[in-house]
């Protein structure tokens, strides 16, 4: 695998734009991602049940399976605008198309930000204006599908013949349920939109929903995967690029968390079914007890002891090790003899935080993906719509 340039544009056939059109002052807010030829084309919503109007309209838009183009917005959700909504991102896919020289109907739309304002429709038709001739394969995409996040989001790698390129978004309300933020992933393997339906639920399920920020799923988000069908593919070798790419993309998210100081990893090993070491990952990682020891460096094992006993997860007590930076910290379910909680202190310090459960019960294993708690999550929140 070989790390390439120019993230969903790597893909040859692909051109994307990203640039600032006034729905947020001074910020890149309006991006397009588009192929030269119809692709085969899948997705995957939220499962929060208030959800934005776009998703509606992507859902019937990809019955077909077909899609050439997604315009995205940022700044305003367009979620809870009632028929308004709809008709709104309705008409954003026909402007779109009217511009692009396609079909209203290969158009995807998707949206972030404030949840119950109505997209400007003014500032989005002269948005949408020029926007053919705005497409390159260098361009600002990555960038204008922000909100509160710090960091653009974006991948690209080549493996054999084929390419896979990725841009996100997602620094809070992260907590997925079958996606929660914007991801866009282009590729030119030769796959069907019912193939690359199930590689990406199976991609999705070992990255973005191993993830969280805060516990709170969005309304409005959704991963698509689209395929301009260009590279005859080993599909199992597809599949473990694809999985690799959103893995990168969900630890992206987790260490952009907003607030956040360190991005954590916990993984746990030997659990008895799939089940419970999905359980125990996920209720540590979503800890806010033990996201809070993290950002206070403090190496309170007892935390992690909780959330695996609140996990609704089988395992034995007696039998729990705890690895925090390589280093064992609990064995057989009681602190090791010589636990050095100034020295465990002093590794927790660092940007990036591994934590291993074994469970000693079975085969079992997977890994969850988070971030501390600091006051920076309190502060960003408590002013965000204000």
């Amino acid at each position: 695998m070989k790390f390439i340039k120019n993230n969903i544009t790597a893909v040859d056939g692909f051109t994307a734009l990203g640039k600032c059109i006034g729905i947020k002052k001074g910020k890149k807010d309006f991006a397009v991602i588009y192929s030269d030829k119809i692709c085969s084309a899948a997705a995957v919503y939220t499962k929060n049940k208030v959800k934005g109007a776009p998703l509606y309209v992507d859902m019937e838009h990809l019955k077909n399976g077909k899609a050439q183009a997604i315009v995205i917005n940022s700044g305003i959700a367009n979620v809870a605008t009632g028929q308004k909504g709809i008709n709104d991102a309705v008409l954003t896919c026909k402007l779109a198309a009217k511009e692009l020289k396609i079909n209203p109907y290969d158009v995807l739309v998707a949206s972030t930000g404030i949840i119950g304002k109505n997209l400007p429709m003014d500032v989005m038709k002269k948005g949408i204006k020029g926007s053919l001739k705005q497409l390159k394969k260098v361009n600002q995409a990555a960038q204008a599908i922000l909100t509160t996040d710090t960091m653009k989001k974006e991948i690209a790698v080549k493996v054999d013949n084929f390419v896979i390129g990725a841009i996100a978004k997602g620094s809070g309300m992260i907590h997925p349920n079958m996606a929660t933020m914007l991801c866009f992933i282009t590729t030119d393997a030769d796959l069907s939109s019912s193939e690359l339906k199930k590689c990406l639920v199976n991609a999705v399920n070992g990255s973005f929903n191993m993830v969280s920020v805060d516990m709170d799923t969005s309304t409005s988000d959704m991963v698509t995967l689209m395929s301009n069908n260009t590279k005859k593919v080993d599909k199992n070798k597809f599949q473990k690029a694809l999985n690799f790419v959103c893995k990168e993309m969900a630890k992206k998210i987790a260490y952009d968390g907003e607030g956040a100081t360190k991005l954590i990893e916990v993984t746990v090993l030997n659990a008895k079914t799939k089940k419970d070491a999905v359980k125990i990952s996920k209720g540590i990682i979503t800890s806010n007890l033990f996201k809070c020891a993290m950002f206070g460096n403090d190496p309170n094992w007892g935390r992690i002891m909780c959330a695996i006993g609140n996990s609704d997860a089988y395992f034995n007590q007696d039998k729990v090790d705890i690895v925090i930076q390589n280093k064992l910290i609990v064995h057989n379910g009681v602190e090791v003899s010589d636990f050095n909680k100034k020295k465990i202190s002093k590794l927790l310090k660092k940007d990036k935080v591994k934590v291993i459960v074994d469970l000693n019960l079975g085969k079992e294993e997977t890994t969850a993906y988070g971030c501390d708690m600091s006051y920076g999550y309190v502060e960003i929140n408590a002013e965000y719509h204000t």
